[in-house]
């Protein structure tokens, strides 16, 4: 029975005299349900409330005893989302003991890859306070500029990175870079950035891209050339790439419809 249900005849004498061991169901129930709330658990909280004892029974094993009390030992199964939970609490921890330029750095990954980007921001610019030099932490923070529609503060931060290592993240900051230079208005520096993305990488992001600015210049033959190679090499790509780049593969047919 839900919990929902048996709250209100947890006021009941009759019931509770009567219900043993629904009573001990009860407050297993409880106690569950307390834990999953203090875990921040919410999902789970939800299923224990809402359905039978068994969802507390589930929440037993699979969290609270591989776990254990204090949340330590090893993982059993999680929903999405609570590894990352954890992941914060435990960087927070030692954010507060620490204050460690490393720590402010991965806190501010996970922000960004929620689309928290104000709080991503702030943790970059925590980590270059106490490493100014990190290029990681450079670059990652101008694309969080970049994704807030800030080129003009993310290109300089880009720019550096890139001066520093061409390659950098595997041609993701160049890609940053591109994306800034076209943002700003800058097509010419957009183009040879791309080119210097694409003779190392055939990236969809990269070629689609590169194939809009080559298309609104005109050149029409080469854009359709890169759509057509963008498009033949998605039917060989893995699975989670695939999906990773399914926007890419939308605006490449999409633009290849008009060329």
């Amino acid at each position: 029975m839900p919990l929902a249900s048996l709250w209100f005849d947890l006021f009941n004498p009759e019931y509770l005299a009567a219900s043993p061991v629904m009573l001990v169901a009860t407050a297993f129930q409880i106690w569950m349900l307390v834990d999953a709330v203090r875990r921040q658990e919410w999902i789970w909280a939800v299923c224990i409330f809402f359905f039978s004892v068994f969802s507390a029974l589930i929440y037993y094993f699979l969290v609270y005893r591989p776990q254990g009390p204090a949340g330590g030992g090893a993982r059993g199964f999680e929903l999405p989302g609570a590894g990352n939970r954890r992941r914060m609490r435990e960087l927070q921890s030692r954010i507060h003991h620490l204050d460690n330029a490393r720590d402010h750095f991965d806190l501010a990954d996970l922000h960004f890859r929620q689309g928290k980007l104000a709080k991503a921001e702030a943790g970059y610019r925590a980590a270059l306070e106490r490493d100014p030099g990190d290029i990681d932490t450079l670059a990652h923070l101008g694309q969080c500029l970049l994704r807030q529609n800030r080129p003009a503060e993310a290109r300089p931060m880009l720019e550096q990175v890139v001066a520093s290592d061409p390659r950098h993240d595997y041609g993701h900051s160049l890609m940053a870079l591109a994306e800034t230079q076209t943002a700003l208005g800058e097509a010419d520096a957009a183009l040879a950035s791309w080119r210097r993305v694409l003779e190392h990488n055939s990236y969809a992001r990269a070629r689609v891209q590169y194939a809009e600015l080559l298309a609104a210049r005109g050149d029409r033959d080469t854009a359709r050339k890169e759509l057509e190679e963008t498009l033949a090499d998605d039917i060989h790509t893995p699975t989670f790439q695939r999906g990773r780049d399914k926007v890419w593969i939308r605006r490449a047919r999409r633009l290849l419809r008009t060329l």
